[in-house]
Parts: C-alpha cells; sequence; structure tokens
C-alpha cells in the first residue's frame, strides 16, 4: 500500500511537469524511472534509461539505426545479417521493438541534429541555448530538429505516465476484492488442511511467473487441490449418487455429491440442483485445462482464468462447508467423549472424568443426574443444555 502511495505520488509529479509550460522533461524522465523501479516495470524502465543516454542501450541502438540505413542503400545480405544479428542482441537486453525502437522514436533518434542517443537533459540544454541566443542552429543542432526530439519524448512520456496512474489509481478496487476472497480462501482452507491450502496458494504464485512451465504446473496443482478436497470432504467409494461414481478417480462427482448433501433441502431443491451443476461445469473446465497445462502450449490467461475460478469455486465448496458444520447436530451428552465434556462445559479434568464415571454408573445422563456431581453449579448446567442435547 505504501509503494502504491509513492507511486502515485511520482505520476502526478511527473504529469505535473511533462504539462507545465515552464516543466523540464529530464526531470520528468528521472521522476518516470522512479515509478518504473517502484512499479518493477522493466519496459518504462529500459526506455527511461535511453532518453537519460545510457550507453548499455543506446550503443546497440545506434548500431541498429546505422545497420538499417546501410541495408536501405546496399540491401546486400551481409547488411541483412548484420541487422538480425543486431537484433538478437537488443532481445538481449530485453529491448521491445514495440516500444524501445518503434518506427516513430528510430526516426527521432537517427537525427544527429535533434540530438540523437543523446540525453534528454542535455538536449533540452542545447535548446534552450538557441532559444537564448536566438539562433536557429549551433553548427551541430537545430533548433527545430531539437524541439521536435523534445516533443517527441515528452507526449511519449505523458502517454506512459498516463497509463500507468490509470493502472495504480483504478487497479486497487478489483484486486483488493478478490484479496478479501483469496485471503478468506486461504485462511478457511489452512484450517481445514494446511496442505490443501498450500497448493492454492502456490497455483497463484506460479501464474504471475513469466515460465511457461510454471503456468502449467499451476493448473497441476488446482487439479491436485481439488482431489484432496475431494478426499478431505468426500472420501472414494463404491456407491453411486444420483448415477455418479464416487471411485477415487471421479474427485469431481465426489465435490458434486458433498455439495449436493449439504445444500439439499425441499423448498431449495431445484436451485441447489442448478448451482452444483453450474459449479461442476467449472471444475470440469478447471481439470480440462489442468490436463492442458500438463500436456499442450498455455498461455498465461487460461492459467490465471483456471486458478481465479478455482478459488470462486473452491470458496462456495468451504461456505457449504460451514453452513454444514454451522446446522450440525450439537453433540449428545450422553455419547460426548472426555475431552468434548471437559471444552464444552469450561469445567476441570477431574469434575469431567466424575461426570464420565456417574454416566457410566447410572447409563446415561440428564439435568437431574447431571447436577449431583460435585462442583457442577446452576452455570454449569445451563451452558449443558446450550452446548449438548440432553435426552
Amino acid at each position: 500500500m505504501q509503494e502504491k502511495k509513492e507511486a502515485l505520488r511520482l505520476i502526478e509529479e511527473t504529469l505535473k511537469e511533462l504539462e507545465s509550460s515552464k516543466g523540464s522533461v529530464l526531470t520528468a524522465i528521472q521522476k518516470l524511472a522512479r515509478v518504473a523501479l517502484i512499479l518493477d516495470n522493466q519496459d518504462v524502465k529500459i526506455w527511461c534509461e535511453i532518453q537519460l543516454g545510457n550507453p548499455i542501450y543506446t550503443i546497440p541502438l545506434k548500431k541498429y539505426i546505422d545497420a538499417l540505413l546501410k541495408y536501405q542503400e546496399e540491401k546486400t545480405a551481409i547488411s541483412s545479417k548484420e541487422i538480425t544479428k543486431i537484433k538478437n542482441e537488443l532481445l538481449q537486453l530485453n529491448l521491445k521493438s514495440e516500444f524501445h525502437s518503434t518506427i516513430e522514436e528510430l526516426n527521432i533518434k537517427k537525427d544527429i541534429n535533434g540530438g540523437g542517443y543523446e540525453n534528454i537533459g542535455f538536449i533540452e540544454e542545447a535548446y534552450n541555448d538557441l532559444v537564448r541566443t536566438k539562433k536557429g542552429n549551433s553548427g551541430r543542432f537545430y533548433k527545430v530538429h531539437l524541439n521536435t526530439h523534445i516533443n517527441y519524448v515528452k507526449k511519449k512520456a505523458h502517454d506512459i505516465i498516463s497509463k500507468l496512474y490509470n493502472e495504480v489509481k483504478f487497479s486497487g478496487t478489483v484486486s483488493n476484492s478478490f484479496d478479501i476472497l483469496k485471503d478468506a480462501v486461504d485462511d478457511r482452507l489452512l484450517d481445514l488442511d494446511p496442505k490443501i491450502s498450500e497448493q492454492l496458494m502456490l497455483a497463484f504464485k506460479s501464474v504471475s511467473s513469466t515460465k511457461k512451465e510454471e503456468w502449467s504446473q499451476a493448473l497441476t496443482s488446482c487439479r491436485r487441490l481439488l482431489e484432496s478436497l475431494a478426499d478431505k470432504l468426500l472420501p472414494a467409494s463404491s456407491e453411486k449418487i444420483d448415477g455418479r461414481v464416487l471411485k477415487q478417480g471421479q474427485y469431481v462427482n465426489r465435490l458434486w455429491a458433498f455439495m449436493d448433501k449439504s445444500i439439499e433441502s425441499d423448498s431449495n431443491k431445484s436451485l441447489a440442483k442448478t448451482h452444483i451443476d453450474f459449479l461442476g461445469s467449472w471444475l470440469e473446465k478447471v481439470n480440462k485445462l489442468a490436463n492442458k497445462g500438463v500436456h499442450a502450449e498455455l498461455n498465461q490467461l487460461e492459467a490465471v482464468k483456471a486458478v481465479f475460478h478455482t478459488y470462486l469455486v473452491v470458496a462456495d465448496i468451504l461456505e457449504y462447508l460451514i453452513q454444514e458444520e454451522t446446522t450440525s447436530t450439537k453433540p449428545n451428552i450422553n455419547t460426548a467423549s472426555l475431552d468434548e465434556l471437559e471444552v464444552h462445559l469450561n469445567i476441570s479434568r477431574s469434575i469431567a472424568k466424575d461426570i464420565f464415571k456417574l454416566r457410566t454408573q447410572e447409563g446415561y445422563l440428564d439435568i437431574d443426574i447431571l447436577s449431583t456431581v460435585k462442583g457442577v453449579g446452576q452455570k454449569t448446567l445451563e451452558k449443558a443444555k446450550i452446548e449438548f442435547l440432553i435426552d
């Protein structure tokens, strides 16, 4: 949250710098570079480094422009190979043609009279010198060319920072809403089974990776956690429910059966069936995507959607699990364990043992019999009525 606030502050300062007639493009680019660093936006960070004249990027870009110009003049196989070689060098530096070396940018940067790949601060100063001296050129730089260069950098920086502003400013609502769901599901799964929760959290982490194999692994994790969840909620059996096989491999059917049982009621039967079918279809889709992730090419969007829908489906399953636990019958005092007597009645272990012994001796317990146990007062009797079923 603190990083987001700092990024927004710098973004707003950058916009003011770019939109002011007295603003400095150099200052704006420096602030934009800091924003890119905070947001871990590698493309923007590199673009800023180019405008600041970092030779790591500007030298190979100059070579690329020279090679392109040479090819236009000669169009030989040698110059074509040279272009390919330089392109590969640019790719190794994470330079992207659609962002760092567009046709528009290359046309601007190839103009030596407009500053080329010099630092934008140097270009601004050269332009201001010509304005102050009321000259059209310095013999090396031309005022019109410098102005064209500055306006290009200013416009592109404004486009970039405006896009970042929208992304940072308005990303919170949706992401925070999902964070609420994610945190709730993660916490509930941790209570139910830490290993299952870990599988889902790792799947979410994997889809954020840039590696395709991790996207596939995310879907494999989704499938495994659904299998584990089915094992936890409704273990495999040879029986069938509504024609659905509940064997080990039929984990989707077992999750269906669990939900069918949990939400089944005379008044809501039709709605319950519809809901189960809907969720079941998503479970099938996740399953197919998971298999696709293992055996075929998979794009990141498919992986993200599968993980998000897994969270939604698991959230519904856990909601019905909570409802089942909430509406379940209270423990019967005549079948309660020693631990249950101690915990539910909030009594000492020795008193719980006395109650257990008396129940064994009498064959059952009721309020009157319970009241005869030493250490059991009116408060404990009232608690027993709330916490236990008493025949």
